[in-house]
Order: structure tokens, then C-alpha cells, then sequence
């Protein structure tokens, strides 16, 4: 998208306008990423979700409440057009005097490429690529990275903010053409990046410090709260990437295979990586050649895991399985049977662990 976000402090007051003492409206496109606005907003607003649970991110047609809450909206948090195609039109058309948070183009995010074939390589996420200074991502240094952030102060996460965000787009801008340049929205094309980023906590950690900072410039009454809010999701997702990480103890370097590949920063972040998967994306089915492959690899390796998904074909997922001893869990990585709202995120991951936790145990 060619609309960019502001965040200095000067353009920030502006935002505010007249209305600096009412809450921003704010719409967001998924529900793990709407947990997190929400967990931002606690004791303040309660943001839209604009894809509702259940539903496929990839294609979705609005409904007439949804695309109100776009043309209400103050403030539109968004994947973007890797995962919701569909929804750029929509922000630039019924949200074209928003301001927009495009978490895929966002400085700090760690990106990953899609892994095209059926069969991964284990360890094989590709190079990670952020949107700003260059970081460890070792398994190990997890939980050290996030505990170092819980120290900064209000004042210096404004400061922080206003810094990272006043340099030159020229950057930004040139990362966004590579990242999509080529994509179809089938997502069969070598340079496109794997958009299911909310499942590293890393990148969760990162934007609600981002939305905590645009949210304050539209709302400074509560840029306290803001604050306070995010820097405490931190701190809690920070103590459950450990738990997770010990309960994920007993049954790393099991086998599995994802029914499409939408894991792998799940993975990456925990250590665990998938040995394939069924279909590439969400929005194209697999070939026979394809399934035949992840047949094959379920028989000749004893893999201990299929997952399904509940939004998909599970006619797929008993074909791989058939003559094999494979247990099967059913991962959903948008958390469609969690209720809305600041506890769907946490609980997201949670269910992720226990499923993988059973299904390789």
C-alpha cells in the first residue's frame, strides 16, 4: 500500500485533532493480532475484528457491520495484503482517512520465507529478515531479549519510538517492493514471505510496543495506560515463551507434518520444526504429486504427527495418514474456537503447545 504511517510526535497531535480526549476507534483485520490491540486497550476502548473467527483470512467478503467499523475507523492494525489480499482495497476505500498499521511492513518484524516444497529440511526457516536492526534469534536467547525490554520506561519508549520512526521511508519503502515483488496471491512464488508473523512471539512483542506508540499519539490522556498495558503483555508473553518452551522439552525433535505451512515461526521461535507440509498456503490446494510426496515421507520415516486444521479438508489428512501409525491434533493458528479479545493471543500459543505436546507424545 502506498500510504504510509506517521508517528512523529507533531503529526501524532494532529492526528488527535479536536477529539484528543476520545478513545480512538480502532479496526483490526485477524483475531490474534485484535488480542493484542485489545490487550493495548485494556481499561481504555475495545477494538473491531474485521475477519470474524471461523473464517479464512485469505478471501472473506466484508459484512455491512465490518465494513462500517473500517469507515469509523481512527485506526486500522492490519497483516497485510500476504495474508488478507482482499482488505487493502477495502482500508483505502472505506478507511481512507485512517491512519494504518501494516504489521508485514513494520520496522522490527522478523519476516520468513514461504517454504515452497512438501518436504522441509529441518532447521531450514530460510533467513530471517527484519524491518530494523539486525538481532540473535537463537532459541536460547528468547526469554533474555524480551526481559532486557520490560526495564524501558514510558518516557524512553516514546523516545524510542519517535527515533525509530522519524528516519527516512526510503528503506521501508524499498523492503516493501522486494518483499512483494512477484507475489500472487496464490502463494507460489519464491520471493514471497510467510505472513502468518503472529505466531512468533518476538513479533507479537514488537507491535504492541508499535500500536502502545500510535494509539498514545492519538490518545495522549491514556498514553500512560497504553504503555503500561504493553510493556506488561511483554512481560507475560515473555514467562509464557518459557513455559512453553519446557513443555515443548519432551517431544522436541519429534516428526510431524502441518496440513499447510503456516507453523514455521511457531517453530523457529521454539525449536521445533515441521518435516512438512500437506498444502503450501491457505489459499490453493495441494496436487497429487504433492500429497503423494508427504505419503510417502509419513511411511518411510515413521512420522509421529498429521495435523489438521479446522477450516480445511480433513478428507486430506486421513489420505496421508492411511497405513501408518500417525496420530492426528488439530491446530488452528487463528484461533477460531477462542473468544475475541486480550486473552485470545496467550491462549493461542498455549493450545498450539498442548496440541503438538499430545500429538507427538
Amino acid at each position: 500500500m502506498s500510504r504510509k504511517l506517521i508517528f512523529s510526535s507533531a503529526a501524532a497531535v494532529l492526528m488527535g485533532g479536536t477529539a484528543i480526549a476520545d478513545v480512538p476507534t480502532v479496526a483490526v483485520d485477524i483475531a490474534p493480532v485484535h488480542s493484542l490491540v485489545a490487550r493495548v486497550m485494556e481499561g481504555i476502548g475495545t477494538p473491531q475484528l474485521i475477519v470474524q473467527p471461523g473464517a479464512s483470512p485469505h478471501e472473506y467478503s466484508l459484512r455491512p457491520s465490518e465494513a462500517a467499523a473500517l469507515q469509523d475507523a481512527d485506526l486500522v492494525v492490519w497483516m497485510g495484503e500476504d495474508l488478507t489480499p482482499w482488505m487493502e482495497e477495502a482500508v483505502e476505500t472505506l478507511a481512507a482517512d485512517a491512519s494504518v498499521i501494516t504489521l508485514l511492513e513494520a520496522d522490527g518484524t522478523v519476516l520468513l520465507d514461504f517454504r515452497e516444497g512438501a518436504l522441509f529440511e529441518a532447521h531450514a526457516h530460510g533467513e530471517d529478515e527484519h524491518h530494523g536492526d539486525e538481532k540473535d534469534h537463537a532459541h536460547d536467547d528468547h526469554a533474555e531479549d524480551h526481559a532486557h525490554d520490560h526495564g524501558e520506561t514510558e518516557e524512553h519508549a516514546h523516545e524510542e519510538h519517535e527515533e525509530a520512526h522519524d528516519h527516512d521511508d526510503h528503506g521501508a519503502d524499498t523492503h516493501a517492493e522486494e518483499a512483494h515483488a512477484g507475489h500472487d496471491h496464490d502463494g507460489h512464488d519464491h520471493g514471497a514471505r510467510d505472513p502468518h508473523a503472529w505466531l512468533s512471539p518476538e513479533n507479537a512483542a514488537t507491535w504492541l510496543n508499535l500500536i502502545a506508540a500510535q494509539l498514545s499519539g492519538a490518545d495522549p490522556d491514556n498514553a500512560g495506560t497504553y504503555f503500561a498495558n504493553a510493556a506488561a503483555a511483554r512481560e507475560e508473553l515473555a514467562g509464557l515463551a518459557e513455559d512453553i518452551d519446557a513443555q515443548l522439552a519432551a517431544v522436541r525433535g519429534g516428526n510431524f507434518i502441518a496440513f499447510h505451512d503456516a507453523y514455521q515461526y511457531f517453530e523457529t521461535a521454539f525449536d521445533l520444526p515441521a518435516s512438512g507440509a500437506i498444502s503450501l498456503s491457505d489459499a490453493s490446494d495441494p496436487s497429487p504429486a504433492r500429497v503423494a510426496e508427504i505419503q510417502a515421507r509419513v511411511k518411510d520415516e515413521s512420522i509421529a504427527c498429521v495435523l489438521s486444521e479446522p477450516q480445511f479438508n480433513a478428507g486430506l489428512v486421513t489420505t496421508v495418514m492411511d497405513g501408518t501409525a500417525a496420530k492426528t491434533a488439530v491446530l488452528d493458528p487463528l484461533g477460531s474456537d477462542i473468544a475475541p479479545g486480550a486473552e485470545l493471543y496467550p491462549q493461542l500459543l498455549r493450545n498450539l503447545a498442548a496440541a503438538l505436546v499430545d500429538c507427538l507424545s
